[in-house]
């Protein structure tokens, strides 16, 4: 299977996040030496319109066939739309026969090469549409509110239910995503009736965009050391 590492230069919450150094190296290392150390990932593409990022990440063993199109990396950008040029000219160009693929946000440090091979076996054995790592929510989602423009609460009225009578919800961690070009050409979505899931612990599913993520990652890597898979 091929990844992709989608890496744009213009992040305005957290400039230059991609390369900025987290345990001694760039961020972004982290998820392209969990890419090469996958069993079943035969090729890792660098999507990118940055040469500064390009540069960074030219020796790693990361292959950069083209460079991204300054209009995929705006901040109104659709990442699936990246993703379909990606395929598209891979498929035109470098002769990439396969309909699956495998996306790994490197704003997703701690996603280890472990769960990229279990993530995969799942989406193979399942015989699965596309499949999605995540994480579970902190509170049940039953809690959540709008504020409207003049400060108040808008909240829907409901049944008020103790934390341990509510349903477990999930988010979306970033980490992994196994899509089909097919599919989500034709429907430009990530979500199928055959979408199965991949459950991941906070630590690893950290996503940074922000400074005070940023703060916190160094800080799980203090207290989460020996547990968070350094790829060699």
């Amino acid at each position: 299977m091929i990844a992709i590492i989608p890496a744009r230069g213009g992040s305005k919450g957290l400039i230059k996040k991609n390369i900025r150094s987290l345990g001694n190296q760039p961020l972004i290392h982290w998820t392209i030496k969990s890419a090469l150390a996958s069993k079943y990932i035969s090729k890792v593409i660098l999507s990118t319109d940055d040469k500064e990022i390009a540069r960074y990440c030219r020796y790693t063993g990361v292959e950069i066939p083209f460079m991204r199109p300054k209009k995929l990396a705006q901040d109104k950008s659709l990442a699936i739309d990246t993703y379909l040029y990606t395929i598209k000219k891979l498929k035109k160009e470098f002769e990439y026969k396969n309909d699956e693929f495998i996306v790994l946000l490197p704003t997703t440090p701690f996603r280890n090469s472990n769960d990229i091979d279990n993530a995969i076996k799942i989406f193979y054995k399942k015989n699965a549409s596309s499949l999605i790592s995540c994480q579970e929510m902190n509170h049940p989602i039953s809690w959540s509110f709008s504020i409207d423009k003049f400060g108040i609460i808008k909240k829907k009225m409901k049944t008020l239910k103790n934390r341990q009578d509510e349903k477990n919800m999930y988010l979306p961690n970033g980490g992994i995503f196994i899509l089909k070009y097919s599919l989500i050409k034709k429907v430009k979505s990530y979500y199928f009736k055959n979408t199965y899931a991949y459950l991941m612990p906070k630590y690893r599913s950290l996503d940074i965009d922000t400074e005070d993520d940023f703060k916190l990652a160094e800080f799980y890597l203090k207290i989460y050391k020996k547990k968070i898979n350094v790829e060699k």
